[in-house]
């Protein structure tokens, strides 16, 4: 092109600046929030069972039921749940095998993770999770300490775990399930147990018990709502409705009836503002 006169040079220069804003213009629009609006359903995909965030109990769904309720409500709509039983398996969605055509929205243990952001938009953030100690006594020192570990379906990094436990020389027990757990803390059968965040929160605030993050370097995932690629003008309607329930104290007050007032507070610590910034949105 330094050979071409500078005239016809820049008349392709304007050429290709007006073929690409052409091509802007000539994508389809985005009616996804038009789409819910007129249908008057916000369809969501979620696991059977991620407590607290969905528990399948109607008078406690879990924390993330209750929140896309709420959404749902803003935009004017009625929510519509999709059970997905890969869900909450691993923390990779192409794996849960979800489409458009079963829900706008996915939830009950979404994480902002590379991964998940390369399938799928993400809404703002408003807990973590990772892999948390539950303590019934002080201290809370894990070093050669009897430790019951539930898994879960969490997709945390069992790995990681697996090399943190071994190099604190804790004697391990794995549990299947969350009253298994319970009763091993509370007969004295584990001096800790290790589990997902969030649920650890559930069960030390039913419990009186001491709840907190595990290892520094054991990895921590930001808590999301999926969106699917494209869905702008609903991302932007779902963003400002968490806006919206945030500065109401709506979203405190939800986390806080599943893992208490305290362990919120001390959440919300942890973890930076819900809302992020615009320009990172």
């Amino acid at each position: 092109m330094a050979l071409l006169p500078s005239k016809l040079k820049n008349g392709l220069v304007y050429a290709l600046i007006f073929g690409l804003l052409a091509g802007v213009y000539a994508l389809p629009p985005d009616t996804s929030l038009n789409e819910v609006r007129k249908s008057g359903l916000l369809r969501v995909c979620m696991p059977p069972s991620y407590p607290p965030l969905v528990t399948g109990n109607p008078e406690a769904p879990g924390i993330d039921v209750e929140l896309v309720q709420a959404v749902a409500r803003k935009l004017g709509v009625r929510m519509v749940v999709n059970l997905n039983q890969a869900m909450g398996q691993d923390f990779n969605p192409r794996n849960w095998r979800v489409t458009r055509a079963q829900c706008e929205v996915l939830a009950g243990g979404v994480v902002a993770s590379p991964t998940t952001r390369s399938f799928l938009e993400t809404s703002p953030s408003y807990a973590q999770t990772g892999w948390a100690l539950v303590v019934p006594k002080l201290p809370a020192d894990i070093q050669g300490r009897r430790v019951g570990v539930l898994t879960g379906i969490s997709g945390l990094d069992r790995l990681a775990l697996s090399r943190y436990l071994r190099a604190q020389t804790a004697e391990v027990t794995i549990v299947s399930n969350a009253a298994e757990f319970v009763q091993g803390l509370r007969a004295g059968r584990f001096d800790i147990g290790v589990t997902e965040r969030l649920l650890g929160g559930q069960i030390s605030a039913r419990e009186g018990w001491s709840v907190e993050w595990a290892a520094a370097e054991l990895p921590r995932y930001p808590v999301v709502f999926g969106l699917w690629k494209g869905d702008l003008t609903l991302k932007r309607a779902i963003v400002s409705g968490l806006e919206s329930l945030a500065r109401d104290g709506e979203v405190a007050k939800i986390i806080a009836r599943y893992i208490g007032d305290a362990r919120a507070a001390s959440l919300a610590q942890d973890h930076s503002p819900m809302m992020a910034p615009a320009s990172t949105r």
